[in-house]
């Protein structure tokens, strides 16, 4: 015999989950922003600004860090039902934005 359903405490349920989920998903989603805005917006003085390209680094590695923690929390199938895609979207984008500037540093 099937277990009856309760569709309003499951669509409630799932409206509470969502919300406790976009938390940690728009906050490291913003900071992540942050980060990867001030990695594009930093410009050497020249190739010998070596504190520029120090922190353009670090805020590479910090949007990439915590943008992937946003897409690594979508992943399970769990989370997916109830978060749909594009709340991983933004945080994906921002991951191949910092990692396309990380990669065309001068090394």
């Amino acid at each position: 015999m099937s277990r009856p359903t309760l569709p309003d405490r499951d669509v409630a349920d799932r409206g509470l989950l969502r919300l406790v989920l976009a938390v940690p998903f728009v906050l490291l989603t913003v900071v992540a922003a942050w980060f990867c805005r001030l990695a594009v917006t930093i410009r050497p003085a020249g190739v010998w600004d070596d504190d520029a390209y120090r922190g353009i680094e670090v805020s590479c590695f910090a949007a990439v860090s915590l943008a992937g923690a946003v897409v690594l929390l979508w992943l399970p199938p769990s989370v997916r039902r109830v978060m749909s895609w594009p709340w991983a979207v933004p945080a994906a984008v921002l991951v191949a934005v910092a990692a396309a500037r990380w990669a065309t540093l001068p090394h």
